[in-house]
């Protein structure tokens, strides 16, 4: 090993993980698998729920089925009262199969099929989202008489997913579309807004929630009378970087809720990742260690899951997963991780290199801690010929 490439491997020593080990990652350590599988424990998801119950108090928790529509996870939310936000058809019909109640189901996706409209209003779904004069027209027609809540544009708080631009409308348009929703015989009551997905400190919302109470109130100034407020998700799950308590959080974004909002008689939250992502782990393997010189500093290390398997969320590297493996007890030097697949696109992370162990080698095991949120669901059904991610509920 030449010295440049010992001192940067000295410099990586692997980190202490907080949250060790759990039952999730105890199964995978006495299982093996033939391809890459997400092990979901909903005993996980249920504390979880309960946990941010607490904090969030009044506010009724509408589950963003898109974060992982595992059925196991819909029942146990059922059963624990959850509400359910729904962007499609097929969402709204898993959670109906399952026994959710229709006036428990939200419509949120601003951008819906005019059929899944008149679907879901005969289901008796009465509440949907629109940011847009035309999804108004949409709903007016085929869910006459419903209730409509205006999604916001809102400026980025600094979370690491950031969500602005492709949904919502502008304070300039809020309440001419709640005026035309009157027009059409819908019932305009209320606003919502995305903050960011995975938004760390809960002081990240203030200048959020002051853009929209400011809408808000020059909404009920004018006599349309809003009384729901839904402030979409953004709850943060645990990758490495210290959170909040899951309660101490939910209850400090409630405190500045209740701070700025009169006449909000119904709350409403939308937790997906903040929900389900630390109740997963997936077990993976690694194909191949490779360095593309021989003076490189990095090694690159391939897995046998990547971008298009269900790591969908390392664009732009936003979400930094946790990789723990057999070997972690060996010196650590900086890697490039990359996925499977034949796309060049298929590298996890290169700006920001991965501590991995040195001696690490093709068939070790590796298991991705925190993934129990937007990995299958966001799994492609079989790119490249390489099968879509297992789901195992224990």
């Amino acid at each position: 090993m030449n010295a440049t490439f010992a001192d940067a491997s000295a410099a990586f020593a692997v980190p202490s993980l907080s949250r060790r080990s759990t039952r999730v990652e105890d199964f995978i350590r006495a299982s093996s698998f033939e391809r890459p599988t997400l092990v979901l424990d909903t005993d996980a998801v249920v504390a979880q729920y309960e946990a941010l119950s607490a904090g969030l108090g009044r506010a009724d928790i509408h589950y963003a089925v898109k974060a992982n529509p595992a059925r196991e996870i819909i029942e146990c939310l059922i059963a624990k009262g959850s509400h359910f936000d729904a962007a499609s058809r097929g969402e709204i019909e898993l959670c109906l199969s399952l026994g959710a109640q229709p006036g428990t189901i939200s419509f949120g996706n601003t951008v819906k099929r005019a059929s899944d409209i008149a679907f879901a209003h005969a289901a008796g779904i009465t509440l949907f989202a629109a940011d847009a004069e035309e999804e108004l027209e949409k709903i007016a027609e085929n869910a006459p008489g419903a209730e409509v809540y205006i999604r916001l544009i809102v400026e980025a708080s600094g979370a690491d997913w950031p969500l602005t631009r492709k949904f919502g409308t502008s304070r300039d348009k809020a309440l001419s579309l709640m005026r035309f929703a009157r027009e059409l015989g819908l019932a305009p009551v209320g606003l919502s807004f995305h903050v960011g997905s995975q938004t760390r400190d809960p002081s990240m919302w203030d200048a959020t929630l002051d853009q929209v109470a400011a809408i808000w109130n020059e909404a009920r100034d004018e006599g349309i009378a809003l009384d729901l407020l839904n402030i979409g998700g953004g709850f943060p799950a645990f990758y490495g970087d210290d959170i909040p308590h899951p309660t101490v959080y939910a209850a400090a974004v409630m405190e500045r809720v209740e701070a700025r909002f009169r006449g909000a008689a119904r709350v409403m939250a939308e937790p997906g990742r903040g929900l389900v992502a630390e109740a997963g782990m997936i077990a993976a393997e690694v194909l191949l260690v490779a360095r593309k010189s021989d003076d490189d500093l990095c090694r690159w290390v391939y897995l046998d899951i990547g971008k298009f398997s269900g790591l969908a969320e390392t664009i732009d590297e936003a979400i930094r997963y946790q990789f723990v493996t057999d070997r972690d007890h060996e010196p650590a030097g900086p890697c490039i991780l990359a996925g499977p697949s034949c796309d060049s696109a298929d590298v996890l992370y290169e700006k920001r290199p991965v501590a991995m162990p040195l001696g690490l080698k093709s068939g070790d095991r590796v298991i991705i801690r925190n993934c129990g949120a937007y990995t299958s669901s966001y799994a492609s059904v079989g790119f490249n010929g390489f099968p879509p991610l297992d789901v195992l509920v224990i």
